[in-house]
């Protein structure tokens, strides 16, 4: 808990904080225990000394319960699946099953690397070192039932991602989108993007400003969507061309964001 003490420490240097923060890692417990950790120690009514969270206000048990604020959870790669703190619905699109399969038939010779995001929980064909939730699966027939969000194919280099993401679009683009991301490829339901998903989640909490951080192609959608939008000197030219400020580092973005008036 002291790491989550020291974040809140210097999120709101003592005093202040965004209205708004966004955590993106690896799904799981680790990261669900850190959301929550993190929501307690920002709302605590009766913080203790070193911002560590009484444990006891209605704002703490809420944390613990995993009820506090409206937490949303997006699928970040595509946007399809968007959900808030009671998991229902505010935004969930699919892409059909039998394209899955001929996407998979297709790559799985080549020796590429598939993950595919069902409901929220990965899948894939090998054993991996994932702290996550995930299924090894041989194929779309023995994947279990549900909606399809998402898949991610892994590149050598940036110039097969380019291609791959070019195959794609043009053999299936009838259903889905394909978004180069450095050497990976996401696959979304077709009309399906980060900044799709961006204005869902401003659609759901009306007036709000948006603040949007990224580097790679697929965030483009992201960044236009964003009223305030980030990348960095090494991001793509396309990116660098379209964006509000291009600073050296995410805490420079972070830092930005807080300073600007809401």
């Amino acid at each position: 808990m002291q790491s989550i003490n020291e974040l809140v420490m210097n999120i709101t240097d003592g005093t202040r904080a965004a209205h708004a923060f966004a955590c993106e890692g690896r799904a799981g417990e680790a990261r669900r225990a850190f959301i929550n950790d993190l929501a307690a120690g920002l709302l605590c009514t009766s913080p203790e000394a070193g911002a560590r969270p009484c444990g006891r206000c209605p704002s703490c048990l809420q944390a613990a319960a995993g009820t506090s604020m409206d937490i949303v959870r997006m699928s970040t790669s595509t946007g399809s699946n968007i959900v808030d703190r009671n998991l229902n619905g505010i935004r969930r699109l699919e892409i059909d099953r039998s394209v899955i399969d001929s996407i998979v038939r297709l790559i799985r010779p080549r020796g590429n690397r598939i993950s595919i995001d069902i409901d929220g929980v990965i899948n894939v064909f090998e054993k991996m070192d994932y702290p996550g939730d995930y299924n090894v699966i041989s194929g779309m027939d023995d994947a279990p039932q549900g909606m399809v969000h998402g898949v991610g194919i892994h590149c050598e280099t940036l110039d097969e991602a380019a291609a791959l993401t070019a195959e794609l679009n043009e053999k299936f683009g009838a259903s889905l989108n394909a978004f180069q991301n450095v050497i990976e490829v996401d696959i979304a339901p077709k009309g399906c993007s980060k900044g799709a998903g961006v204005q869902a989640v401003r659609d759901y909490f009306g007036d709000c400003k948006v603040y949007g951080i990224g580097d790679s192609l697929n965030d483009l959608p992201l960044l236009l969507a964003s009223d305030v939008s980030y990348t960095f000197p090494y991001a793509p030219a396309e990116l660098q061309e379209k964006v509000t400020k291009i600073v050296p580092t995410i805490v420079e973005a972070l830092e930005d964001s807080m300073q600007d008036p809401l």
